[in-house]
């Protein structure tokens, strides 16, 4: 209903009320902030991040407490780094790219199906939202349609899981990957770099830790989860790992 100059109640044209729901359901849409179309950037970005600093800093920490001298240590961190980086790299491209191969796959198997069997393929994609709860005669009909309009997206993304969102894209997880990995090792690196020879045990540790902290703070909070959890979690690890490390370093170098 929309008030015209006169006050008066004027029935609003369907074609309003259309618009007017339509624009309604745009704004609600914006507001939603689903985080699943995030979550194969911030897996790479965040292990990447987390592998830097932790690898790192447990190496430092490890070759420092063997009394190595403090240019030593720092040679150790760059020679992590770019080892870290380059591994992290190739481990992600590899892995990335067979799920890119399997993809490939089914796609071309999907696409042979389609052309050989095009009825049976409609009869499967109707049953999948059939089974999803669709009335089988809506089921029909939006199978049909979808089919016309592109036919192995609508299998691609109903019968095999695979969409534009997800599909695996090998370069840009490697690069993700080097490039986190690097900002997180640069962190103690630089810490080293500044601190005492006297002091360059308790300020890697203690810098890395509080490092870690706020990177699993920030990965839970972008993944929806709570804060205190990830930082605790992940602060739990970084403390372990640095104390392995550095108690084979001081073993070693009382040898």
């Amino acid at each position: 209903m929309s008030r015209g100059l006169d006050n008066a109640v004027i029935p609003a044209s369907p074609a309003l009320s259309e618009q007017l729901r339509t624009t309604q359901k745009a704004r609600r849409q914006q507001r939603e902030r689903h985080r699943a179309a995030t979550t194969g950037w911030l897996r790479a970005a965040v292990l990447g991040a987390n592998d830097g600093i932790l690898s790192t800093s447990s190496l430092m920490l490890g070759v420092a407490a063997a009394h190595a001298t403090h240019s030593s240590v720092l040679i150790t961190g760059v020679a992590g780094l770019v080892a870290g980086a380059m591994s992290m790299a190739a481990g992600e491209y590899v892995s990335v790219h067979s799920q890119a191969d399997t993809e490939k796959a089914d796609l071309k198997l999907e696409r042979a199906e389609l052309a050989n069997d095009n009825e049976g393929e409609h009869k499967e994609l109707m049953a999948i939202y059939i089974a999803r709860g669709v009335e089988p005669s809506l089921a029909n009909q939006v199978a049909r349609q979808l089919m016309e309009q592109d036919a192995l997206g609508a299998h691609a993304r109903d019968e095999l899981g695979i969409s534009n969102t997800f599909r695996a894209r090998p370069v840009q997880a490697a690069l993700a990957s080097a490039g986190s990995f690097a900002v997180g090792a640069v962190m103690p690196l630089l810490v080293t770099i500044v601190a005492p020879s006297s002091a360059v045990i308790p300020l890697i540790a203690g810098t890395s830790l509080g490092f870690l902290a706020l990177l699993g703070g920030l990965a839970a909070r972008a993944g929806g989860a709570g804060m205190m959890v990830g930082a605790l979690r992940v602060t739990f690890w970084g403390t372990l790992a640095m104390g392995l490390t550095a108690g084979v370093g001081s073993l070693f170098g009382k040898a």
